[in-house]
């Protein structure tokens, strides 16, 4: 008898759960204004959604769709609870960084150390270029700006 009251307890729990999007295995399931824009912006993509917490006290929600932009770039959506598109994240190849910022990226790091490249664009329509890039064991974004003017150096967990 205990052991149903607890299989009873834990399936509730977990529809619960389901209905506010969280399931228990980590899978994220948007509200629907959410997924209707993300549909209409990228028809026929396939995004992988995450949930993260953002603001001074984690206060905002920020919807993340991760999915194939081309067969060989991925991509990034980032929506507040509105549906408001607040970020979109392309991958590219080295080439297609501004030279100014290739420059920059030769002169300091090793070509063995960057581990991604990507164009940023945030809801005020600002460019930005992110390297990711590791030196000593530790990852850091190198932040260019449109032109590949180098602008801050942020160190990730």
């Amino acid at each position: 008898m205990k052991n149903l009251i607890f299989a009873f307890s834990l399936f509730c729990s977990s529809f619960g759960m389901a209905q506010n999007g969280i399931m228990p295995t980590g899978v994220i399931t948007p509200p629907e204004k959410v997924r209707f824009t993300f549909e209409k912006e990228y028809p026929g993509k396939v995004p992988v959604w995450s949930i993260e917490y953002v603001g001074d006290d984690n206060d905002e929600i920020r919807y993340e769709a991760k999915f194939n932009a081309t067969s060989t770039a991925k991509a990034l959506a980032v929506y507040d609870n509105l549906a408001v598109l607040k970020a979109y994240e392309l991958q590219i190849p080295l080439s297609q960084l501004p030279l100014k910022a290739q420059k920059y990226l030769k002169n300091n790091y090793p070509a063995q150390a960057i581990r991604e490249i990507a164009v940023v664009v945030d809801y005020k329509s600002k460019t930005t270029y992110e390297v990711g890039v590791e030196k000593e064991n530790k990852f850091y974004d190198v932040v260019f700006d449109k032109n590949g003017g180098f602008d801050v150096i942020i160190q990730k967990d």
